[in-house]
């Protein structure tokens, strides 16, 4: 069985810095798949951030790009979100998804599994 569980998230300063991570189990080896980062805001729709294949190429979008970063850890089967320079509208729900492929085609909110997700709240 899948599970994705992401933490780190929290109330941050504008300006300041949070590193999300993301516990996958049930998928192995994980540098197998293709692995991304989402946001939801409610009323609003979802928001694919980030997306990076199997080979490690990745797919940024345009609100997040020199900003966020994301970073794999396969021997434990982590996913980490590394957010920089944060702004009051990255103020969202983050969650963690997997593509059951290696390869993510792009950015989209298309994937198979997902995490329940972790709140961050850019506020001063």
């Amino acid at each position: 069985q899948v599970h994705l569980v992401e933490s780190g998230g929290g109330l941050v300063q504008p300006g300041g810095s949070l590193r999300l991570s993301c516990k996958v189990s049930g998928l192995t080896p994980l540098d197998y798949y293709a692995v991304g980062w989402l946001r939801q805001a409610p009323g609003k729709e979802r928001e694919g951030l980030l997306c990076m294949n199997a080979d490690g190429t990745t797919y940024y979008a345009d609100s997040v790009k020199g900003r966020f970063t994301i970073s794999r850890d396969a021997a434990n089967n982590m996913v980490y979100l590394r957010m920089i320079s944060l702004r009051p509208d990255d103020t969202n729900v983050y969650y963690c998804a997997v593509i059951d492929h290696h390869l993510c085609g792009g950015i989209h909110d298309e994937f198979d599994y997902w995490g329940q997700g972790t709140q961050v709240t850019v506020s001063s």
